[in-house]
């Protein structure tokens, strides 16, 4: 098969989707790769290591689209690469489709088949290509939102880990999935007091058993919330539900109860976003404030560090995609139940049942375009 590799044209996105291991791993089973020049630059990857593993270097993001049976990305992609976007042809990428109708319109209108990391599902329920993203999230959350409590940037000048005769900062986490339990480790691990909520209980129990004493768990509900949004410094939104669009779990008139200077860090952005007021912003101009209440949504926020997050994610997505290489798209999603999950949208058609209701969509089965 021949893969090709673009360039990430997002605003402050450094990541790359491949990195040289995984190019090497793809051209010694015979497929051909092709990676935009200067691609993995940002990542500390150059050139010359993508072609000392056998791939080819192309000079333009159009010669990669027009060359590859199969695009590999990491982020959804914008509008200048819609047009480059050629009917039959695989994109395996994170979409977020239920956060962008003309996203979900343009691909439609491709004909390509676009398979989603982020709804990649393991039948215990587990998002495996979502995983390697969400922890660093997870613990950027904190590393951000720490930063972002200091007075210069309008935070309410508190130290998450305190110091002897003054108590920490309390930290409150929406959501005790992969984004969520990495979180609350890092605050943790500064010597925050965290609070850690989720509607499931036996998530909370397996929470409850091995985090360290500084971290509490509670059932998530709005009177909860309400009433720990009050005096909690940094709050985390990290609420995911796979291929649709995040709950708004904090409105803008529950603002008016935080304390000025109170943290927000909306990781579920790429989603929606699980906080009404939070609206994707960049790590050029990260933050904005709503009622002396600071906001951080970065779309991607693993961006910020492309090294660590480029192998993490290469090392989850390389074998999905040597199988899809290998098997192409078809035989690869009938023998994988797994993958399966990720195809979101195949020739025109949306064949994930929650990105068709996010835009009143007609919904097809998967089945019917495997055939």
């Amino acid at each position: 098969m021949i893969i090709g590799v673009p360039k990430e044209i997002k605003t402050n996105e450094e990541r790359v989707a491949l990195t040289p291991a995984g190019a090497f791993e793809l051209t010694k089973r015979g497929h051909e790769v092709y990676i935009q020049k200067d691609a993995g630059f940002g990542s500390g990857f150059f050139n010359a290591e993508y072609e000392k593993a056998g791939a080819k270097i192309l000079e333009t993001i159009e010669e990669v689209y027009d060359i590859a049976e199969m695009i590999i990305k990491v982020k959804e992609p914008i509008e200048p690469e819609y047009k480059l976007i050629k009917e039959n042809q695989l994109v395996f990428t994170y979409f977020h489709f239920a956060s962008s109708e003309p996203l979900t319109k343009a691909m439609i209108n491709s004909g390509a088949i676009c398979l989603a990391y982020e709804t990649v599902e393991m039948p215990d329920r587990s998002l495996p290509l979502l995983v390697p993203m969400s922890e660093v999230a997870g613990r950027m959350a904190i590393q951000e939102g720490a930063k972002y409590l200091e007075k210069p940037v309008k935070g309410r000048g508190v130290l998450l880990g305190g110091v002897p005769g003054v108590p920490p900062g309390k930290v409150l986490i929406l959501g005790g999935g992969i984004v969520g339990t990495q979180a609350a480790k890092m605050a943790a691990g500064l010597g925050a007091q965290v609070t850690i909520m989720d509607i499931n209980l036996n998530r909370l129990r397996r929470l409850n058993e091995f985090m360290p004493a500084n971290v509490t768990t509670m059932f998530s509900n709005e009177y909860n919330i309400r009433r720990l949004i009050k005096d909690h410094d940094l709050i985390v939104g990290a609420v995911l539900i796979p291929g649709a669009k995040a709950p708004n779990l904090i409105t803008r008139e529950m603002l008016k109860e935080m304390a000025p200077g109170t943290v927000l860090v909306d990781v579920a952005v790429d989603q929606g976003g699980c906080i009404e007021t939070c609206r994707p912003t960049t790590h050029e101009d990260p933050t904005f404030i709503i009622d002396d209440v600071v906001h951080y949504c970065v779309a991607n926020m693993p961006g910020a560090v492309p090294y660590t997050s480029t192998i993490a994610l290469t090392n989850a997505t390389l074998p999905y995609a040597v199988m899809l290489a290998e098997k192409g798209w078809q035989d690869a999603c009938a023998d994988n139940i797994p993958l399966r999950y990720g195809l979101n949208i195949v020739h025109g058609k949306v064949v994930y049942k929650s990105v068709a209701e996010a835009f009143d969509l007609a919904y097809t089965n998967v089945g019917d375009v495997m055939m």
